[in-house]
Order: C-alpha cells, then sequence, then structure tokens
C-alpha cells in the first residue's frame, strides 16, 4: 500500500514537471536575444555551423531555428547561401507601432479595470518593473533597461487578463525588444511608464489609456529618431 502511495506522488511530480523545451525553439530564442542585444548586428552574416558551434548544438537545431526567424522576417536569404540579420526599414517600425498602439491602449485599459473590479494580481510584478529599469539606468546597463521596459508593457498585457491580447501581443514581443535595443530610451519614458502604472493602480481606465497612447506615440518619435535620424 505504502509502495503504491509512493508510485503515485512519484507519478504526480513528474506529471507536475513542465514539458522539455525543444531545441529548435531553445536555438531560436539564443538566436532572437543575439539580435535584441545587437551581438548579431543588422546585416551580419549568420553562418549555419558557426552558430551551431556558439550554442553548443548540433546544425539541424540551429537550421530550424533560422528557418523560421526567416519566415517571421528577422533574417533573409542570402543570394547564394546563408542568411543574414535583416535591416529595419524605417516601414517596418512604422507598421509594426500601428498594431501595437491600439493594442497596448486596450491592454492598460483592461488592466486598471481589473483593478477597479478588486483585481490586484500583476500589480506587484508591474511595479518591480519599474524599480528594475531605474537601477539598470543608474548602472548603465542598457541591455537591462531594454528588458525591463519590455516585461513592463508584458506584465500590463498579463493584468489585463485577456488571453486572446496576449497571445496577440506574444506574436509582437520579440520585434518590440529590438525597436527597443536599437533606439535611445531617454529617461523620461521610464516616468511615462510609472504615470501609466499609477493609472492602472488606481482603477483609472480612461487615464491609463490616455497616458499609454501617448506613451507609445511618442515612444515612435523617438524610435524613427534614433534609427532614421528624423527631426
Amino acid at each position: 500500500m505504502a509502495d503504491r502511495h509512493r508510485n503515485g506522488s512519484a507519478n504526480g511530480d513528474e506529471a507536475a514537471l513542465p514539458a522539455p523545451v525543444p531545441l529548435g525553439t531553445r536555438a531560436r530564442e539564443a538566436v532572437l536575444q543575439r539580435i535584441v542585444d545587437r551581438r548579431y548586428a543588422q546585416g551580419a552574416r549568420l553562418v549555419e555551423r558557426e552558430v551551431a558551434e556558439e550554442l553548443g548544438m548540433s546544425r539541424v537545431p540551429v537550421r530550424e531555428a533560422l528557418r523560421a526567424l526567416v519566415t517571421e522576417g528577422l533574417l533573409e536569404l542570402l543570394p547564394h547561401s546563408g542568411v543574414r540579420v535583416r535591416r529595419l526599414e524605417r516601414s517596418d517600425v512604422e507598421h509594426l507601432y500601428e498594431v501595437w498602439e491600439p493594442l497596448a491602449v486596450q491592454a492598460s485599459r483592461l488592466a486598471a479595470r481589473a483593478r477597479a473590479a478588486g483585481d490586484t494580481r500583476g500589480l506587484g510584478a508591474l511595479e518591480a518593473t519599474l524599480h528594475q529599469a531605474e537601477s539598470a539606468a543608474a548602472a548603465d546597463e542598457g541591455t537591462r533597461e531594454v528588458a525591463a521596459h519590455t516585461a513592463f508593457h508584458e506584465s500590463v498585457v498579463a493584468m489585463s487578463g485577456n488571453p486572446l491580447l496576449a497571445r496577440t501581443m506574444e506574436q509582437l514581443s520579440w520585434q518590440l525588444r529590438l525597436v527597443f535595443g536599437l533606439r535611445e530610451e531617454p529617461a523620461h519614458m521610464r516616468a511615462q511608464h510609472a504615470e501609466m502604472y499609477r493609472h492602472i493602480a488606481a482603477g483609472d481606465a480612461e487615464a491609463a489609456a490616455a497616458s499609454t497612447l501617448l506613451h507609445v506615440r511618442d515612444s515612435r518619435t523617438v524610435a524613427l529618431r534614433s534609427l532614421f535620424g528624423d527631426a
């Protein structure tokens, strides 16, 4: 009886373990991270064998990852062989912000409504991203600051409680991280995040939406100026 109980517990523990991440997925995420933090610069040629050696993987999952990133538009095929990191065009950034703006505004509105209804889940994580961004900025750690800014917006989406919105935003996450990583991060962007947080925490849906709209449009201006020299 005891043996059956122990076996049942062991099986239950095994069932609770997360499924292993496929190697192709791990390779894709590793290459993406290197693009975002600019270890793989825009226009850089990526050689499958060299990437596999760097990641400590076989070439099969790396090949799968590179093909996936070509399909997603972050890499492009070279005329004869291999791939390179795709250079962002102005239209890429404009299209991204056109899609992100209404989603970000609605995410803040829904997060504030959830808070007004008494849901406090996620507020602590949201506030933590503000402290992380300030800490990273003080230490002049740009990559960590970008990660904190991205986490802030992801936390707002999580607070919205809308799984369809979350899945849609997930498709934009790496493109946003890439743009955030390439642009400059002025201090007033952190202040805008803090204002968005205050409105969400107060449960003021329309003030949260308005502050988010201002922030996203300002972010677009900063991105275009940083990347393309717009006045």
